[in-house]
Protein backbone atom coordinates (compact mmCIF):
# COMPACT_ATOMS: atom_id res chain seq x y z
CA UNK A 1 0.00 0.00 0.00
CA UNK A 2 1.33 3.39 -0.96
CA UNK A 3 1.67 5.81 1.88
CA UNK A 4 1.68 9.55 1.46
CA UNK A 5 4.57 11.32 3.07
CA UNK A 6 4.03 15.08 3.31
CA UNK A 7 6.89 17.14 2.05
CA UNK A 8 8.16 19.56 4.67
CA UNK A 9 7.77 23.15 3.52
CA UNK A 10 9.97 25.80 4.94
CA UNK A 11 8.09 29.01 4.21
CA UNK A 12 9.65 32.41 4.07
CA UNK A 13 10.24 33.95 7.46
CA UNK A 14 9.19 37.51 8.26
CA UNK A 15 12.65 38.95 7.80
CA UNK A 16 12.81 37.62 4.24
CA UNK A 17 9.31 38.83 3.41
CA UNK A 18 10.11 42.28 4.78
CA UNK A 19 13.33 42.30 2.78
CA UNK A 20 11.40 41.90 -0.47
CA UNK A 21 8.84 44.48 0.64
CA UNK A 22 11.63 46.95 1.39
CA UNK A 23 13.12 46.38 -2.07
CA UNK A 24 9.70 47.04 -3.60
CA UNK A 25 9.36 50.27 -1.65
CA UNK A 26 12.83 51.39 -2.70
CA UNK A 27 11.82 50.83 -6.32
CA UNK A 28 8.64 52.83 -5.70
CA UNK A 29 10.75 55.65 -4.22
CA UNK A 30 13.01 55.63 -7.26
CA UNK A 31 9.98 55.71 -9.55
CA UNK A 32 8.49 58.64 -7.65
CA UNK A 33 11.78 60.52 -7.78
CA UNK A 34 11.79 60.11 -11.55
CA UNK A 35 8.17 61.28 -11.65
CA UNK A 36 9.03 64.36 -9.58
CA UNK A 37 11.74 65.35 -12.03
CA UNK A 38 9.39 64.76 -14.96
CA UNK A 39 6.56 66.85 -13.50
CA UNK A 40 8.96 69.58 -12.43
CA UNK A 41 10.50 69.66 -15.90
CA UNK A 42 7.06 69.95 -17.47
CA UNK A 43 5.96 72.92 -15.38
CA UNK A 44 9.44 74.47 -15.42
CA UNK A 45 8.71 75.13 -19.08
CA UNK A 46 5.43 76.89 -18.28
CA UNK A 47 6.00 80.58 -17.61
CA UNK A 48 3.68 82.04 -14.98
CA UNK A 49 1.50 84.90 -16.17
CA UNK A 50 3.00 87.44 -13.78
CA UNK A 51 6.58 86.65 -14.79
CA UNK A 52 7.68 86.16 -11.16
CA UNK A 53 10.80 84.13 -10.39
CA UNK A 54 11.07 81.74 -7.47
CA UNK A 55 13.27 84.20 -5.58
CA UNK A 56 10.81 87.05 -6.10
CA UNK A 57 7.87 84.86 -5.06
CA UNK A 58 9.73 83.73 -1.93
CA UNK A 59 10.54 87.29 -0.90
CA UNK A 60 6.93 88.36 -1.38
CA UNK A 61 5.46 85.39 0.49
CA UNK A 62 7.84 85.80 3.44
CA UNK A 63 7.07 89.51 3.75
CA UNK A 64 3.33 88.87 3.52
CA UNK A 65 3.67 86.45 6.44
CA UNK A 66 5.76 88.80 8.56
CA UNK A 67 9.03 86.91 8.11
CA UNK A 68 11.82 89.43 7.56
CA UNK A 69 14.88 87.69 9.04
CA UNK A 70 15.31 84.92 6.46
CA UNK A 71 17.92 85.33 3.75
CA UNK A 72 17.14 83.99 0.28
CA UNK A 73 20.12 82.48 -1.51
CA UNK A 74 21.02 80.36 -4.49
CA UNK A 75 22.56 76.89 -4.46
CA UNK A 76 23.79 74.63 -7.23
CA UNK A 77 22.06 71.56 -8.58
CA UNK A 78 18.51 70.66 -9.51
CA UNK A 79 15.78 70.32 -6.89
CA UNK A 80 18.32 70.96 -4.14
CA UNK A 81 16.04 73.59 -2.60
CA UNK A 82 15.85 73.61 1.19
CA UNK A 83 15.29 75.79 4.22
CA UNK A 84 17.94 75.85 6.95
CA UNK A 85 16.39 76.64 10.37
CA UNK A 86 19.74 77.12 12.09
CA UNK A 87 21.08 79.61 9.54
CA UNK A 88 17.65 81.04 8.69
CA UNK A 89 18.40 80.81 5.00
CA UNK A 90 16.06 79.79 2.23
CA UNK A 91 18.25 78.13 -0.39
CA UNK A 92 16.85 77.85 -3.90
CA UNK A 93 18.36 75.89 -6.76
CA UNK A 94 19.53 77.86 -9.77
CA UNK A 95 16.45 77.20 -11.90
CA UNK A 96 13.99 77.89 -9.11
CA UNK A 97 15.81 81.04 -8.04
CA UNK A 98 15.98 82.73 -11.43
CA UNK A 99 13.22 81.37 -13.69
CA UNK A 100 9.63 82.73 -13.78
CA UNK A 101 7.99 79.33 -14.19
CA UNK A 102 5.04 77.69 -12.45
CA UNK A 103 7.35 74.98 -11.05
CA UNK A 104 9.88 77.51 -9.72
CA UNK A 105 7.22 79.45 -7.85
CA UNK A 106 5.63 76.25 -6.47
CA UNK A 107 8.93 74.96 -5.06
CA UNK A 108 9.85 78.37 -3.64
CA UNK A 109 6.45 78.62 -1.96
CA UNK A 110 6.95 75.19 -0.38
CA UNK A 111 10.30 76.25 1.09
CA UNK A 112 8.65 79.44 2.35
CA UNK A 113 6.20 77.15 4.11
CA UNK A 114 9.12 75.76 6.12
CA UNK A 115 10.36 79.25 6.97
CA UNK A 116 6.88 80.21 8.16
CA UNK A 117 6.71 77.01 10.22
CA UNK A 118 9.97 77.99 11.87
CA UNK A 119 8.80 81.53 12.56
CA UNK A 120 5.61 80.20 14.16
CA UNK A 121 7.43 77.47 16.14
CA UNK A 122 5.58 74.66 14.40
CA UNK A 123 6.06 71.69 16.77
CA UNK A 124 6.75 68.88 14.26
CA UNK A 125 9.47 71.00 12.62
CA UNK A 126 11.05 71.69 16.02
CA UNK A 127 11.06 67.96 16.81
CA UNK A 128 12.51 67.06 13.42
CA UNK A 129 15.27 69.66 13.75
CA UNK A 130 16.13 68.43 17.25
CA UNK A 131 16.55 64.78 16.23
CA UNK A 132 18.53 65.42 13.02
CA UNK A 133 21.94 64.58 14.63
CA UNK A 134 20.68 61.27 16.07
CA UNK A 135 18.83 60.43 12.85
CA UNK A 136 21.98 61.04 10.81
CA UNK A 137 23.97 58.81 13.15
CA UNK A 138 21.28 56.14 12.96
CA UNK A 139 21.17 56.13 9.18
CA UNK A 140 24.96 55.81 8.96
CA UNK A 141 25.74 53.49 11.86
CA UNK A 142 22.51 51.66 12.76
CA UNK A 143 22.78 48.93 10.12
CA UNK A 144 26.53 48.54 10.60
CA UNK A 145 26.31 48.10 14.38
CA UNK A 146 23.35 45.71 14.05
CA UNK A 147 25.07 43.40 11.57
CA UNK A 148 28.34 43.51 13.53
CA UNK A 149 26.31 42.26 16.48
CA UNK A 150 24.67 39.63 14.27
CA UNK A 151 28.05 38.42 12.99
CA UNK A 152 29.65 38.19 16.43
CA UNK A 153 27.69 35.24 17.84
CA UNK A 154 24.43 37.22 17.77
CA UNK A 155 25.57 39.80 20.32
CA UNK A 156 22.18 41.14 21.34
CA UNK A 157 23.48 44.31 22.97
CA UNK A 158 24.99 45.48 19.68
CA UNK A 159 21.94 44.36 17.73
CA UNK A 160 19.62 46.27 20.07
CA UNK A 161 21.83 49.36 19.86
CA UNK A 162 21.72 49.21 16.07
CA UNK A 163 17.93 48.89 16.16
CA UNK A 164 17.59 51.86 18.51
CA UNK A 165 19.82 54.02 16.32
CA UNK A 166 17.94 53.08 13.17
CA UNK A 167 14.62 53.70 14.98
CA UNK A 168 15.66 57.35 15.31
CA UNK A 169 15.95 57.47 11.52
CA UNK A 170 12.46 56.01 11.16
CA UNK A 171 11.04 58.55 13.62
CA UNK A 172 12.70 61.29 11.58
CA UNK A 173 11.04 60.02 8.40
CA UNK A 174 7.64 59.80 10.08
CA UNK A 175 7.85 63.30 11.57
CA UNK A 176 8.96 64.58 8.17
CA UNK A 177 5.55 63.69 6.70
CA UNK A 178 3.43 66.30 8.54
CA UNK A 179 6.25 68.83 8.19
CA UNK A 180 6.38 68.47 4.40
CA UNK A 181 2.62 68.23 3.84
CA UNK A 182 2.04 71.26 6.05
CA UNK A 183 4.71 73.25 4.22
CA UNK A 184 3.05 72.47 0.89
CA UNK A 185 -0.34 73.47 2.27
CA UNK A 186 1.06 76.76 3.56
CA UNK A 187 2.84 77.40 0.27
CA UNK A 188 -0.21 76.76 -1.88
CA UNK A 189 -2.33 78.87 0.44
CA UNK A 190 0.16 81.72 0.13
CA UNK A 191 0.16 81.48 -3.66
CA UNK A 192 -3.63 81.68 -3.68
CA UNK A 193 -3.88 84.55 -1.22
CA UNK A 194 -1.19 86.64 -2.89
CA UNK A 195 -2.45 85.91 -6.40
CA UNK A 196 1.04 84.99 -7.60
CA UNK A 197 -0.50 82.02 -9.40
CA UNK A 198 -4.09 81.44 -10.42
CA UNK A 199 -6.30 79.15 -12.45
CA UNK A 200 -4.46 76.40 -14.29
CA UNK A 201 -1.19 77.63 -12.82
CA UNK A 202 -2.35 76.57 -9.37
CA UNK A 203 -3.30 73.16 -10.74
CA UNK A 204 0.26 72.74 -12.01
CA UNK A 205 1.73 73.90 -8.70
CA UNK A 206 -0.36 71.36 -6.79
CA UNK A 207 0.81 68.54 -9.07
CA UNK A 208 4.45 69.47 -8.50
CA UNK A 209 4.08 69.52 -4.71
CA UNK A 210 1.82 66.47 -4.38
CA UNK A 211 4.13 64.16 -6.33
CA UNK A 212 7.08 65.49 -4.33
CA UNK A 213 5.25 64.77 -1.05
CA UNK A 214 4.61 61.17 -2.10
CA UNK A 215 8.37 60.55 -2.22
CA UNK A 216 8.49 61.27 1.52
CA UNK A 217 5.66 58.78 2.13
CA UNK A 218 7.52 56.06 0.23
CA UNK A 219 10.77 56.81 2.06
CA UNK A 220 9.05 56.66 5.45
CA UNK A 221 7.38 53.35 4.58
CA UNK A 222 10.67 51.86 3.36
CA UNK A 223 12.47 52.93 6.55
CA UNK A 224 9.70 51.49 8.75
CA UNK A 225 9.81 48.15 6.92
CA UNK A 226 13.59 48.02 7.31
CA UNK A 227 13.21 48.60 11.05
CA UNK A 228 10.68 45.77 11.37
CA UNK A 229 13.04 43.56 9.36
CA UNK A 230 15.90 44.20 11.81
CA UNK A 231 13.58 43.37 14.71
CA UNK A 232 12.48 40.15 12.98
CA UNK A 233 16.10 39.10 12.41
CA UNK A 234 16.96 39.91 16.00
CA UNK A 235 14.09 37.76 17.32
CA UNK A 236 14.69 34.88 14.90
CA UNK A 237 15.79 31.65 16.51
Amino acid sequence: MNTYTPIAYSGLDWSTILYFVSILLVLVSVGLSIAVKSVFKKYAQVKNARGITGAQAAQFILEQNGVYDVQIGQVGGTLTDHYSPNAKTLNLSEEVFSKPSVASVAVAAHECGHAIQHAQAYLPLRIRTAIVPVANLGSRAGFFIFFIGLAIARTQILMDLGILLFAATVIFHIITLPVEFNASRRGLQALTQTGILYGEEMTGARKVLIIAALTYVASAAAAAVQLFRLIAIRNRD
